[in-house]
């Protein structure tokens, strides 16, 4: 089990420790002992420093999952969309700590901020469609399937390197 965390936005000096964190939890071998890995479908980077500071910014921000001797453990990106409606991203947890709750719990601190300060009535998010375990997990957590879908960024380094040529996102909702 993980020790209780700390919630804060991420600043710009954390930007590289936070980009470390990400791609090891989603790319490469290290994200191999998590779940969350995306390893098998794409190489490369999943995100850089000067790409998350793009996600710092009005209206979106970072929020970042400390332990209380100050270690990054997870992350997640929030954007305010529009009146009703907030985006939720990058919900990222060391490799290390996964499948023991700390997922949740920053799950909903994203989801628990969009209602309180945004007063969004609903929550989208994107997940690459063939992600079927992850799909469900967010499903266990409210999160529908709406069905709707966005092509995936080929050709767009900053997305990694797709190791297949069916990939696209699929966008998942839940009401606030």
């Amino acid at each position: 089990m993980f020790e209780e965390i700390q919630l804060r936005p991420a600043e710009k000096s954390d930007l590289l420790q936070l980009s470390r964190l990400v791609n090891s939890a989603y790319r490469g071998d290290v994200s191999r002992q998590g779940w969350t890995t995306e390893a098998d479908l794409l190489d490369g980077q999943r995100t850089d420093a000067e790409s998350l500071s793009e996600m710092l910014g009005d209206q979106q921000f970072i929020l970042l999952a400390e332990s209380r001797s100050k270690d990054l453990l997870g992350c997640v990106f929030l954007k305010n969309k529009s009146q009703d409606l907030a985006y939720l991203g990058m919900l990222t947890v060391k490799p290390d700590q996964q499948a023991n709750g700390l997922g949740k719990k920053i799950l909903a601190a994203g989801e628990n901020f969009a209602r309180e300060q945004w007063r969004s009535k609903k929550m989208e998010m994107t997940v690459i469609s063939i992600r079927q375990e992850l799909i469900e997990w967010y499903e266990r957590r409210g999160y529908k399937n709406t069905w709707r879908s966005e092509d995936f960024p080929y050709g767009n380094i900053r997305f990694g390197q797709p190791k297949r040529d069916d990939l696209k996102f699929v966008i998942l909702e839940k009401n606030l």
